[in-house]
């Protein structure tokens, strides 16, 4: 081949080769790609995808450019044919996901955009995407391979800019200053998003996975229904080529080093984790070809994974072994019908089954102990989904996509029926080291008894029109979701035990009137909490988007998304029904050197976040949740009713006081448990980026983004409203400081029946004892970030990616979760169940000031290569919670639950175990406390390819965590357990970092 000619191949093959973290454009459900430019007019451009010999051609228009879209990601070989002639030679081509690659071509088939465009070596090119508004990361599995990132999608979104691992209670990603449940995450189009909680998502084996694309902002009207990131997924398909392989993953339990025991500041033990050992070994097979040649391809895949966990409890009485020995699948078939007509069929199955079974544990002389009994669950489920796309006539496409995603939850024990659930509280920490620290209750794992199945049924139409400057999409989505569910505590009375210290004369909780007994320290917090049903949430949206050429230079995006959600109970009636949410977009990118080596983007648009489907359990099915609580008259040694292990089970005295059914949520009329004209959570973000070429290898970036959200939909606490003093408290769903309306009827005060208009900025709540009436302070959540960006094109022998984020996140609320406290019940957290939980604004516990990442790869030949991924951020605030506030009787969180309720930004100084009005208190803001410590983390590897040209046999070896680093990464955030008392672990751990590990993957392609 001539050199000419080689240039010319390996330009366009370069074109998107690596997007590294470029953003490309969204296309109709953004799983495929496209190739435009300018070029003489009528001539006709014609691409064949190399593996599937899929063909397209379209004929340039007479403003000479053309447009080839809803192309599937991949190879192509790109010719000008005129008068039905070949001109020039083929330009090689590669698609990516959800890109444009730009192919400028002069009167005889040449690429001219070469400025734009540059080869290093032979085989790369860092370009700039100036049709992009967005910002997004793509990653492809061939850049994985030489990386150390664990084989989940939450590592591989995390080597964006401004993606970080959420609070570690409950796991998740937290996108740009979000929550981690605002999320969405899409496998070929289909939405495999958690949809009760929105904190998890369905996955395909990795090694099925082709390409990522993590969206961190700006992202088309065509994605909605998340506030935070989106994280995009195509699996492999098939080709003409016969091929399959075998690839082994081992991470055995002796390449990981220990995890660190975890003593309070008092020398006694918090957690207990040294003896502590996880081994994973999982193995897939796959294989790849055509059905029929030209036309239909089949990718199938097989992952068998054998995980098995040994660990103690924080105390070090119990030993829990957990195996699960589950096959996964995945398989891809690609109809190409005609040229102009393509068919993909989708399915896969992540059910995992897991047995636990535990023992008793004397930590000191390392000896197992007697058998407790064994715990089982089930998770995940199969999901499928049919894809057409139609390529009508050159400039009109469209698509039609069907499926269902279904995920399930069982978690269950043989005891469940007969064995309580029995913990030590924080407060009572002291009193049980004292006593030994011995196994309390017989439950083997203490796990509610829930079972769920979630199941969405997903359908979407979308077209595409090519129209001279203009590309015009639309479409419309529908997802339906329905939750079947039902939880309760294990044990013959469904409760869970927990021993508490109080003091003589405590109120038991706050406007029960009853009074701790003279003489009793110590007590019994029993929680009865049980609730289910079948439920559905029918979510549709319509969205219209105009991306107009205005000049060669200038794109200008235009578009609009109008959605709706309607939650349903049990029996198929809307209790949340929210029709109004239109949500307009725009953006541009300028071309500012007009040969695409250079531009200036940006985006303004608003996005809205659905209601779970948590609420629909928990309101429209009816929530039992009441606390009784006992005097603890010591304990007594039981024998387990199946194993014979011995136990300390509670001796129960007295009761103290009536039983508090304030969070009770009745299922039948829900007037005054759902606000009638509640509104929708939205936020809005402008993004403003620039992005440029260095030289032929180098690209840098910056771009500022800020986001704002002033609305929350959550569970407020009302004991007061314009009729008066409720008598009982009401925890209505509704958005705070803003207008809630309910039925008023007698039950809550009002004299005559009818619909009431609370003002909650202004109203609703009552202080205990004073009786002032006071509302709730606007909801506010802001994100200002500057992300700086370089990245060094992969060429064959090395690359580098580095970034750097300042960012700050502040408010008064974190968002539909609350990570301070690990409570993690979507919608339904403790922001809004006193006024005081809301009254700070400050840094949020997501606010990390400094992200640093840095990501690359080096071979040394064809044989090594080696590659490593730093990630480091600075820590996230320390702020300390209270438990009461100035002149109000009524508890701002829990006297005897440290992780639940929430908290005050006061703290009582002096007069504290008097009178509520003789109470002294000092403001604390948030992050008063400093901040947590940086953590960083960094990973290394190193592969070895086998020297045959005929052989395709690699070894990866990786370490993750190099340094052993264990820095805290969650707290106690508690302050106070009661007015001016303090909880001694105020500021210590309650998550570390994962201590280092090992993995090695073995893979054989044939």
């Amino acid at each position: 081949m001539s050199g000419k000619v080689f240039r010319k191949a390996v330009l366009g093959l370069a074109l998107g080769a690596c997007l590294g973290s470029m953003a490309p454009m969204a296309y109709a459900q953004n799983v495929t790609g496209s190739v435009g430019g300018r070029a003489s007019a009528g001539d006709q451009i014609t691409v064949v995808n190399n593996a599937t010999g899929l063909s397209r051609t379209v004929t340039v228009g007479s403003d000479g450019t053309y447009r080839l879209g809803q192309l599937p990601v991949g190879d192509y070989r790109l010719q000008v044919v005129r008068d039905g002639q070949a001109v020039g030679e083929a330009v090689a081509v590669n698609v990516a996901l959800g890109g444009n690659t730009t192919v400028n071509l002069g009167a005889q088939g040449e690429v001219v955009n070469l400025a734009a465009v540059q080869v290093v070596g032979s085989r790369v090119v860092n370009r700039v995407d100036v049709r992009s508004i967005e910002t997004a990361t793509n990653i492809t599995r061939e850049e994985l391979a030489r990386l150390p990132v664990q084989q989940s999608v939450e590592a591989v979104a995390q080597l964006a800019p401004g993606a970080q691992a959420g609070n570690s209670t409950f796991g998740g990603l937290s996108f740009s200053g979000s929550s981690v449940a605002e999320n969405a995450v899409y496998i070929n189009g289909l939405n495999v998003t958690d949809f009760y909680t929105r904190q998890g998502f369905s996955s395909v084996p990795f090694a099925f996975y082709r390409e990522f694309q993590v969206k961190t902002g700006g992202y088309s009207v065509e994605f909605g229904r998340s506030t935070g990131g989106v994280v995009n997924t195509i699996t492999r398909s098939g080709s003409n080529e016969v091929e399959g392989g075998v690839e082994i993953t081992f991470e055995p339990a002796a390449m990981r080093s220990s995890a660190d025991d975890q003593y309070h500041r008092d020398g006694t033990v918090h957690a207990l984790a040294s003896r502590d050992e996880q081994q994973f070994t999982k193995a897939n097979v796959w294989a790849s070809g055509p059905l029929v040649r030209d036309r239909l391809f089949l990718f199938a895949m097989y992952e068998q994974r054998d995980f098995g966990e040994r660990y103690t409890n924080d105390p070090g009485n119990t030993w829990t072994t957990s195996d699960s020995d589950d096959g996964f699948w995945g398989a891809k078939l690609d109809w190409n019908i005609t040229d102009n007509h393509l068919l993909e069929l989708l399915a896969f199955s992540d059910k995992s089954d897991a047995d636990l079974s535990a023992y008793n544990y004397n930590f000191a002389a390392n000896q197992i102990g007697a058998y407790q009994g064994d715990s089982f669950s089930t998770t995940g489920g199969d999901n499928w989904s049919l894809t057409y796309t139609g390529h009508m006539t050159e400039n009109f496409v469209a698509k039609a996509m069907y499926g269902i995603n279904n995920r399930s939850s069982f978690v269950r024990s043989a005891l469940d029926e007969q064995c309580s659930r029995v913990t030590a509280g924080s407060s009572y920490s002291a009193i049980y080291a004292s006593m030994g620290r011995p196994v309390l209750g017989c439950h083997p794992t203490g796990n509610s008894v829930v079972q769920r199945d979630d199941e969405r049924e997903a359908s979407r139409l979308d077209f595409e029109w090519s129209l001279g400057d203009h590309l015009l999409r639309f479409g419309f989505d529908r997802e339906l979701m329905t939750t079947e569910q039902s939880s309760r505590y294990p044990g013959p009375e469904g409760q869970t035990y927990t021993a508490i210290t109080v003091t003589p004369g405590q109120e038991i909780w706050d406007t029960s009137n009853a009074f701790v007994p003279p003489g009793v320290t110590q007590a019994i917090d029993a929680r009865r909490r049980l609730q289910g049903g079948t439920f559905e949430t029918e979510a549709n949206a319509f969205y219209i988007e105009d991306n107009w050429n205005i000049t060669p230079n200038l794109l200008v995006n235009l578009g609009v998304r109008w959605d709706s959600f309607d939650n349903r109970t049990a029996t198929g009636e809307s209790f949340i029904k929210i029709d109004d949410m239109v949500a307009p977009r725009g953006g541009f990118s300028w071309d500012m050197k007009g040969d695409g080596s250079t531009k200036v983007y940006g985006n303004l648009g608003r996005y809205y976040l659905p209601v779970t489907n948590n609420i629909n359990v928990t309101f429209a099915g009816g929530l039992t949740d009441e606390h009784t609580y006992y005097a603890l008259n010591g304990w007594s040694q039981q024998a387990n009713p199946v194993t014979g292990a011995a136990y300390m089970a509670p001796v129960l005295g007295p009761q103290i006081g009536p039983v508090d059914t304030r969070l009770n949520i009745g299922g039948g009329d829900l007037r005054q448990s759902v606000d009638r004209d509640i509104k929708a959570v939205y936020q809005d973000e402008l993004i403003l980026g620039y992005q440029a070429m260095l030289d032929p290898a180098w690209s840098w970036g910056v771009n500022g983004t800020y986001r704002r959200m002033e609305r929350a939909l959550d569970d407020i606490r009302i004991n007061h409203t314009p009729c008066g003093p409720t008598g009982s408290t009401l925890f209505p769903i509704g958005n705070p400081g803003e207008s809630l309306t309910i039925w008023g009827d007698e039950s809550i005060g009002c004299q005559t029946e009818g619909w009431i208009t609370i003002d909650t900025s202004k109203d609703g709540y009552r202080k205990g004892g004073s009786g002032e009436v006071i509302g709730y302070w606007d909801p506010e959540r802001t994100y200002k970030a500057v992300e700086f960006q370089i990245d060094r094109a992969w060429d064959a022998k090395w690359a580098l990616n580095a970034s750097y984020l300042w960012s700050k996140s502040e408010g008064n609320f974190e968002g539909p979760v609350n990570s301070d406290t690990g409570y993690g019940d979507t919608g339904m957290v403790q922001h809004w169940d006193h006024p005081a939980n809301n009254q700070r604004y400050g840094y949020l516990f997501n606010d990390h000031r400094h992200q640093i990442k840095v990501r690359g790869s080096y071979a040394l030949n064809e044989t090594w290569t080696f590659g490593a991924n730093l990630q480091a951020q600075s820590g996230g605030p320390v702020t300390a919670f209270g438990v009461a506030w100035p002149n109000d009787s009524i508890a701002a969180g829990s006297f005897t639950n440290e992780f639940g309720s929430g908290g005050s930004g006061w703290i009582c100084v002096q007069n504290c175990t008097g009178s509520y009005a003789d109470r002294v208190f000092e403001y604390t803001p948030m992050a008063a406390y400093g901040r947590l410590p940086w953590t960083w983390t960094l990973g290394a590897n190193v592969t070895w390819k086998l020297p045959v040209e005929t052989t395709d046999l690699q070894v990866r070896f990786s370490v993750f965590n190099l340094t052993n680093n264990q820095e805290k990464i969650n707290i106690h955030s508690r302050y106070e357990a009661a007015p001016g008392v303090y909880r001694p672990y105020f500021e210590e751990g309650t998550r570390w970092q994962s201590p280092r590990y090992a993995q090695l993957v073995v893979s054989w392609r044939f």
